[in-house]
């Protein structure tokens, strides 16, 4: 069985806190270890760069992060380690595949639509107002990220899963114009972790300024935990540990004797401060040793870039030669270049799997079904459904009688998916 790769990046705009660690980082070293994934993992700083406009912020945080992984004891010689700016094939990949997206899936993404609502809530005449481009486009720039090296597998929050359906749209687009080089990655959701609360119960976030940094000081973790949001309940009084951020904080560091012995305490009466300084403990008890190591880290800097230079060497060894398919599939290639009959499409189709062959044509049927979607809900919305499904195969079929050669072949490919859509109908 081949190999699954899997690809986890975390922005580099803030200092690594106790969410990044549980929804990401752990998670995704202990898949590290399973011989049966291949593991790329980096650090996000494009993508730093679309909201995050301080420079020594996105500096200081980019030490940090990479300090964090290693500290936490990412094996680099089982994972590729790197950051996503070394790997100069991501821009280029990223402007080939922006080329194949259209404006209206990008309307679509929640980041943008988020802020033409705000602005639109705002009153605002304009609604792009303080929109970038990077901000835009950058679910294109996400799907570079995992097109580059063919990711099958994609642990995100619920949030993010978006993204992952737009880069198979993505992915699926250029394959069929051009030629099929991309895998059409899978969302990975760890329902278990999505929701870590922050000091004041709500999810952990920078946005809300809640987080508890990863390696923080004892002093400054006790003061953040006491900081912690509890209820009115005296000493003695039985309390819900399922409803007290408190409890979910041990809860996802603790083993399951260990749940259950602190939820015993929670229904006997156990008083907030000492359940807040039964946390403090446990936590600080978990996080000295990683903590120590990443002090070292962050006073070796020169052995943490020297990891991500090796690291960048690895990622690169596989991006360079995707690349050069991608850019000679859309036609970028040397004056001289004249295509390898035996490289032709036939053979490299029986050299996929089976599996491969299935996530290609899915690819494809998507690409073609985009394409005449507004036909089929015209279909869909009539009253006479028959009648409008005929017409609008006629209609599709003279299209197609009117083109020539590749123009013909690919209007033949949506009519052929637009008869078996309409097939009820007709």
């Amino acid at each position: 069985m081949s190999k699954k790769t899997v690809l986890t990046g975390i922005t580099t705009s803030g200092t690594p806190h106790i969410g990044n660690y549980l929804g990401a980082i752990k998670p995704a070293i202990e898949a590290s270890e399973n011989p049966n994934f291949n593991s790329f993992f980096f650090l996000a700083d494009y993508h730093a760069l679309i909201k995050c406009h301080d420079p020594e912020r996105v500096a200081r945080s980019t030490r940090e992060i990479a300090a964090t992984w290693l500290a936490l004891g990412l094996d680099t010689d089982k994972a590729t380690f790197y950051r996503q700016t070394d790997i100069r094939e991501i821009p280029e990949l990223t402007w080939i595949l922006t080329c194949q997206t259209s404006k209206g899936l990008m309307n679509r993404a929640h980041a943008y639509k988020a802020a033409t609502d705000a602005n639109r809530d705002a009153g605002s005449e304009d609604l792009d107002d303080g929109v970038t481009m990077g901000l835009f486009s950058y679910p294109i720039l996400m799907a570079a990220d995992i097109l580059m090296f063919n990711a099958d597998i994609i642990p995100v929050g619920k949030d993010q899963i978006q993204h992952i359906e737009m880069a198979r749209d993505v992915a699926g687009r250029f394959n069929h114009v051009y030629e099929p080089l991309f895998t059409l990655p899978e969302a990975l959701v760890d329902e278990e972790t999505q929701l870590i609360p922050g000091l004041d119960g709500r999810k952990m976030s920078k946005s809300y300024d809640n987080t508890i940094p990863l390696f923080c000081s004892s002093d400054e973790l006790r003061s953040l935990i006491n900081k912690i949001k509890t209820d009115l309940r005296e000493p003695g009084e039985p309390k819900d540990p399922d409803t007290s951020t408190l409890f979910q904080l041990y809860s996802l560091f603790a083993n399951e004797i260990e749940r259950g012995e602190l939820r015993l305490q929670y229904e006997e009466g156990i008083a907030w401060g000492d359940a807040k300084r039964e946390l403090f403990e446990f936590l600080d008890a978990k996080l000295s040793a990683p903590r120590r190591r990443y002090n070292e880290l962050m006073n070796d800097m020169g052995y943490v870039e020297e990891v991500l230079h090796k690291g960048a060497e690895k990622a690169r060894a596989h991006a360079a030669p995707l690349l050069e398919k991608v850019r000679i599939a859309a036609g970028i290639r040397p004056l001289t270049y004249v295509a390898n009959a035996s490289t032709g499409q036939d053979e490299k189709k029986k050299e996929k799997s089976a599996e491969e062959l299935a996530r290609i044509e899915e690819g494809k049927r998507r690409a073609i079904l985009k394409q005449v979607q507004h036909l089929i809900d015209r279909v869909v919305n009539a009253d006479d459904k028959g009648s409008v499904a005929a017409a609008v195969v006629e209609e599709k079929s003279a299209e197609v009688e009117q083109l020539k050669k590749k123009a013909k072949q690919k209007a033949q490919n949506e009519l052929d998916l637009l008869k078996e859509e309409l097939a009820g109908y007709l």
